[in-house]
């Protein structure tokens, strides 16, 4: 490909909306540009990276025995209404009606479509396992797209559904797909880390994401440093042990204390003049199953995601002022367990080993003092509902968890029965029994991936390709395109690598050096073949983008060198 037949349009400002760096240099070096809030087109430079990993992902999918098919994007409500999901869903879900007023939807995920198809096809336990991808665009209604391609509207993503007979059948699969993830980001060139991970609004109580590490990612991850260990989870999922104290305190006599318009944890300690883990909060949150009040320490943070998984509630909010007036007869600031009625109680752990604790009181301006959890309210729903934070304990070797930013590329799920169930997918086995099959999803982000790996490989001047994915593995720079010599023997290095089966781009343009060199490491090929003044020797050179490391060689070496720098 020559580079005067081909769209780059490279840009010499950064994009004022562009925020993370793969967001800039993506639009910077002619890869994406801006339709709508949150959707973009990909440029023949992205749609080349886009296939570049499209193709690593068909081979290892197919590896594991995985069939692609293409389901329909455009899916009928009546398949998300049997499964349960048209309002859990939430305003993430594109809804659209047709010329008839029948509601459908966008999908942003294909669990109902294909448990439908699936249950029209396969009767018989000779038909499983079924291991069924696809690779097409998705939507979701974010409620606020940014990031460019790490966080839009609508996006590529490879999704595979497994079908079994069983929970053992399940587990395979499962772990089929977790080797395939491996070897799909590792051949992609990013540095990865799977994790325990919450299943969200996809379903199913085991699940796993993989993590490009960066500075950039939205989640926070926690991991154990010790390699023999291996533990690590989402924020949203970490766990850490908790030790019951050795020596505890003798327990004191309740004591209401008044503590006058004290109503943050930092107001109350310093007035006591005591450490935010002696305070006891008391966070009052309204449900469709009525109103709970969870109990964590006063220097931690509620792990919202594990109260609402462990409580069953489709919709979580913490209660408004008005609320926590009614129930607790006190303003926000005061609301304490002692007393409390009508509400069901969530201690965490911590909590559960607390004595001579500080806690609301129900009534303004009060707090009781000596608190102890078992004797002055009840611990009868004692659960993990904490943030986890870098040095808590490894739940498995007790070592100081690490912290790290990530972004999830991809994610897989076992569903067991959630979808079969609810929506009747079924077989005959050996008996002519009828059983549920058993199910997992495991996703991709394709652009995702895309995105992901810039934010992890990039320089001041640019984007730095693994080569796995780069639009082209080299570019062939000739100095001056006027100079005959030069011109002559740029044809014949980028002949030469063609014929030697490599993705090479000629840079053919009638502009100044520096600017094609500038180009060459913004767009971020790995390597550069430079015809200049050795060309009357039949000499190039031979220059890294990754390490800047340059080589003399002659065309007739130039395939060699290149696959031996690959």
């Amino acid at each position: 490909m020559r580079a005067t037949e081909y769209l780059i349009p490279t840009l010499r400002e950064i994009p004022a909306e562009a925020e993370v760096v793969s967001h800039r240099l993506l639009m910077k070096a002619g890869f994406i540009r801006k339709a709508a809030s949150g959707i973009y087109t990909l440029l023949p430079l992205g749609h080349r990276v886009l296939l570049k990993i499209t193709r690593i992902i068909r081979e290892e999918m197919d590896c594991q025995g995985g069939q692609e098919i293409l389901l329909p994007i455009i899916q009928p409500a009546e398949l998300w209404l049997e499964s349960g999901r048209w309002e859990v869903y939430g305003p993430e879900l594109f809804r659209l009606k047709d010329r008839h007023g029948r509601d459908f939807c966008l999908g942003p995920t294909h669990e109902e479509i294909i448990t439908e198809l699936v249950r029209g096809d396969v009767r018989s336990y000779k038909q499983l396992p079924q291991l069924l991808y696809q690779i097409q665009n998705k939507y979701r209604d974010e409620r606020r797209p940014r990031f460019g391609l790490l966080r839009g509207r609508e996006f590529v993503m490879k999704d595979l559904y497994s079908f079994d007979r069983d929970e053992d059948g399940l587990e395979t699969s499962y772990q089929k797909m977790i080797v395939a993830y491996n070897r799909v980001f590792s051949r992609c060139g990013v540095e990865f880390r799977l994790v325990e991970a919450d299943s969200g609004p996809i379903g199913g109580n085991v699940s796993h994401e993989f993590m490009v590490l960066a500075g950039s990612g939205e989640a926070l991850i926690l991991y154990c440093p010790n390699g023999d260990c291996g533990y690590a989870a989402n924020v949203e999922k970490a766990e850490s042990r908790v030790v019951e104290p050795e020596n505890k305190d003798e327990s004191r006599a309740l004591e209401l204390v008044k503590t006058p318009d004290k109503r943050t944890v930092e107001d109350v300690t310093a007035f006591l003049g005591v450490g935010p883990e002696r305070i006891v909060k008391t966070l009052l949150y309204e449900t469709e199953r009525g109103l709970y009040a969870a109990l964590i320490r006063g220097d931690r943070e509620l792990n919202e995601v594990k109260l609402q998984n462990l409580i069953g509630a489709v919709h979580l909010e913490m209660a408004g002022p008005e609320t926590v007036e009614r129930v607790t007869g006190a303003p926000v600031g005061f609301t304490g367990p002692v007393g409390l009625e009508g509400v069901d109680l969530v201690v965490d752990e911590e909590v559960a080993f607390m004595v001579n604790c500080i806690t609301g009181a129900n009534r303004a301006d009060a707090h009781y003092q000596y608190v102890n959890p078992g004797r002055d309210f009840p611990i009868e729903r004692v659960a993990d509902v904490r943030l986890v934070r870098e040095g808590d304990p490894c739940p498995h070797c007790n070592r100081p968890l690490v912290a790290a930013r990530g972004i999830e590329v991809g994610q897989v799920f076992k569903l067991g029965t959630k979808y079969s169930e609810a929506m009747g997918l079924t077989y005959l086995d050996e008996q002519g029994q009828e059983r549920l099959v058993v199910m997992g999803c495991y996703g991709i982000g394709v652009t995702r991936t895309m995105a992901a790996a810039v934010e992890q490989n990039h320089d001041e001047q640019g984007i730095i390709w693994p080569a796995a994915l780069a639009p082209f593995t080299v570019v062939v720079v000739p100095v001056n395109v006027r100079d005959e010599i030069q011109a002559a023997l740029a044809e014949t290095a980028y002949a030469t690598l063609r014929e030697g089966g490599l993705d090479v781009l000629l840079d053919d343009r009638a502009e100044r050096p520096g600017v094609k060199f500038k180009d060459a490491d913004l767009v971020g090929y790995p390597l550069r073949v430079t015809v200049g003044k050795t060309a009357g020797d039949g000499l190039v050179e031979l220059r890294v983008r990754r390490t800047g490391e340059t080589r003399l060689v002659s065309v007739g070496e130039l395939v060699e060198s290149v696959r031996a720098f690959l």
